[in-house]
């Protein structure tokens, strides 16, 4: 008895009636959880045969046959009745099951599991889907396509080879850390879309950091100079933003030089848990009317003049980078730290990480770089809130900032060189 037979049967079996359950609760008449599982299951014996007798034409006949079944149905249908909805969404979804049934035993199971769970969800999202895109702004539009484009079509095109002085500007890698930034603020973007406005100042710090910590701390900043009865609320946001955008610096390492994150992460994590508790202080003295308040409504993240402007500054970065390390070692990478984290810690992260990468900057020195430049963007961003906001802001961001950068100065100076995952 071949074991692996009947557990590919069983998964076939689960697959069509998971699929065929969601189309009988949508109440269409066409094919529901007993037809889908046959379906299923027929595109498996179907493999079975075509495997066994080696004949390659069993399988395309079958196929055919189950699309002339779905064919004459429709037909009997229309000819019955009025009016009738001729969508082809279960008719789709049937072949389909057939196919992944097939590539259950000709090809590889898991990805076959996948593509009938992932059918089975996008059919159950239908309504959900439709209310989203109907909601859907122009420039939503145009941050998908704009990352679209950014993504499938400039990337593959770009050549993946070093030019230029220093041996170090590779246009592919440069524009493949670009599409990594943009598609973690159209993430963010999108969830914002997803949730809504009002989502509670929580969330609006959370997406804030997501989105963009820097454009958070303006937007929170300028509202204070209306209300300043949301001063405490727009310190908690900015300063939990600011704790997001952390986690944010975290993933693009991880992204990058995944097997040196073990060495990078406790250092960093650790400044973030103080962040994440002096989000709780602030949290709990909250005045009581700062809870509704609004997110200010983010801008397109997805602009290509805005990713080529971070093309270009992460190429920067990258010679800056090289060029210190070349010509005055690595203590001269703790000012171009400073000043390119002042601007945007992105690129200078990705930069050292690059760095780290190729062996050219141990990892000890590489997050203590990384860490400085996310300080000095704090120093940045609590200038800005000082400058745009209220007095009181500027004393909450001071106070909760001014913790942050000193407790984060502790850890470079202070932090054993053992101390690691």
């Amino acid at each position: 008895m071949n074991y692996h037979d009947i557990v590919t049967l069983a998964i076939a079996f689960g697959l069509g009636m998971l699929v065929g359950l969601q189309r009988q609760k949508s109440d269409h008449e066409m094919a529901g959880v007993r037809t889908f599982t046959l379906i299923s299951i027929m595109g498996v014996v179907s493999a079975f045969l075509a495997r066994d007798f080696d004949n390659p034409f069993i399988l395309p006949v079958l196929g055919l046959c189950i699309t002339a079944l779905l064919v004459t149905a429709n037909v009997i249908k229309l000819k019955k009745l009025n009016d009738t909805d001729i969508g082809q969404t279960t008719e789709v979804a049937a072949l389909l099951m057939f196919a992944v049934g097939a590539y259950l035993v000709m090809g590889d199971r898991m990805v076959a599991v996948i593509v009938g769970s992932s059918m089975a969800i996008l059919l159950y999202v239908k309504e959900h889907l439709h209310n989203f895109i109907e909601n859907l702004k122009e420039k939503d539009l145009a941050a998908i396509m704009t990352f679209v484009g950014i993504s499938l079509v400039i990337l593959p095109l770009l050549p993946d080879k070093t030019y230029g002085p220093l041996d170090v500007l590779n246009p592919r890698n440069i524009w493949l850390m670009v599409t990594l930034i943009v598609g973690i603020s159209v993430v963010g973007y999108f969830i914002y879309k997803f949730v809504g406005k009002k989502v509670g100042i929580i969330s609006n710090g959370i997406l804030g950091g997501l989105i963009s910590s820097t454009a958070t701390t303006v937007s929170y900043a300028r509202k204070t100079k209306d209300a300043e009865s949301i001063n405490k609320m727009a310190a908690f946001v900015i300063t939990a933003a600011s704790a997001v955008a952390l986690i944010r610096v975290l993933v693009e390492v991880g992204v990058v030089i995944p097997e040196k994150l073990p060495e990078i992460v406790l250092p960093l994590i650790t400044v973030f848990v103080l962040m994440a508790l002096l989000c709780i202080g602030l949290f709990y003295i909250i005045s009581k009317n700062g809870g509704g308040e609004e997110m200010p409504e983010p801008k397109n993240p997805a602009q290509f003049k805005s990713a080529l402007i971070f093309g270009l500054l992460y190429g920067g970065i990258l010679l800056a980078v090289a060029f210190t390390k070349q010509e005055f070692g690595n203590e001269a990478l703790y000012v171009v730290a400073i000043i390119s984290g002042l601007t945007d810690v992105d690129a200078i992260t990705l930069s050292l990480s690059q760095l780290m990468k190729g062996g050219g900057l141990n990892t000890s020195t590489g997050w203590r770089l990384i860490l400085l430049a996310t300080l000095s963007n704090l120093l940045f961003k609590g200038i800005m809130a000082a400058v745009l906001g209220t007095h009181q802001l500027a004393k909450w961001i001071g106070i909760s900032f001014g913790i942050t950068i000193a407790f984060g100065l502790l850890v470079m100076w202070l932090w054993p060189e053992g101390w690691h995952l």
